[in-house]
């Protein structure tokens, strides 16, 4: 078909580019065919590191009433006319299509690694789109520049460092750490993440919970400090809920022994 003819030989920027530019009738369509949902990693933020790939699963479910014949799926960050961030299955590799029993629609599905070493950049953190074309069996078909969105986020790191130990009951404890992220740049793997809400948390020798004590914003280089009394023995550990372009993270708790207790 037309709107992949350029498509077909290409892979990756190429590709994606080329379907941008190549009379492809962006959010176009003929006939009955519906996308009923376009779904990546489960409908959970994808969470990627500095070095390691990420292999996750894009599934789009469709319909029309003679059935589908074939899918075809990208991820993208950025405009749809040009983007900045990209992944897919391969050159004009279409999904593998289920019908769903009972339906006119088949749930399209295709596993996808996103690569931080040669594709991702810190500016395509956020927001990201899913590019679909189906067509069905008696040649309707649907194009949809953003037929879903998902976050795709630098995996975080946290440190925990509680002192002195042992120390008596009464006495300051002194809690420090460090929130870090995912560099997708060349240089440091993790670098410094300032300026954010960080929660210290203790729990109990003996217990299963930890409560929230109070909160901190990370400083230079993602530096967390602060001061608490010495009541009971127990864990103290930094949490970070995360953020659009960030995963959440929780430090290893530092055991403090207090005597007098």
């Amino acid at each position: 078909m037309l709107r992949r003819s350029a498509v077909a030989a290409l892979s990756g920027a190429l590709a994606l580019s080329a379907l941008t530019a190549s009379n492809a009738r962006a959010d176009s369509g003929a006939g009955d065919t519906q996308i009923i949902q376009a779904v990546v990693n489960g409908g959970q933020p994808v969470v990627v590191g500095h070095y390691t790939p990420k292999t996750i699963t894009l599934s789009i479910i469709a319909t029309d009433n003679s059935g589908i014949k074939d899918a075809y799926g990208w991820l993208y960050h950025g405009s749809f006319d040009d983007p900045d961030g990209f992944a897919g299955p391969g050159s004009d590799t279409p999904l593998d299509c289920t019908p769903i029993p009972g339906t006119t629609a088949s749930n399209c599905t295709t596993s996808i690694t996103i690569d931080p070493n040669s594709t991702m950049t810190n500016a395509t953190a956020g927001t990201w789109h899913v590019w679909t074309s189906v067509d069905a069996n008696d040649f309707d078909y649907i194009d949809k520049d953003s037929a879903g969105t998902f976050l795709m986020k630098r995996a975080a790191k946290l440190t925990a460092d509680a002192s002195p130990e042992p120390v008596a009951k009464g006495g300051t404890i002194t809690v420090k750490g460090a929130l870090t992220r995912a560099n997708w740049m060349m240089g440091t793997p993790y670098s410094g993440y300032a300026g954010q809400s960080v929660k210290l948390q203790f729990r109990k020798a003996g217990t299963s919970t930890y409560s929230t004590v109070k909160t901190v914003t990370s400083g230079t280089g993602g530096a967390l400090t602060t001061t608490v009394t010495a009541s009971a023995d127990g864990y103290w550990r930094w949490s970070f809920a995360g953020t659009s372009t960030t995963g959440s993270a929780k430090a290893s708790g530092d055991y403090v022994d207090v005597t007098g207790v």
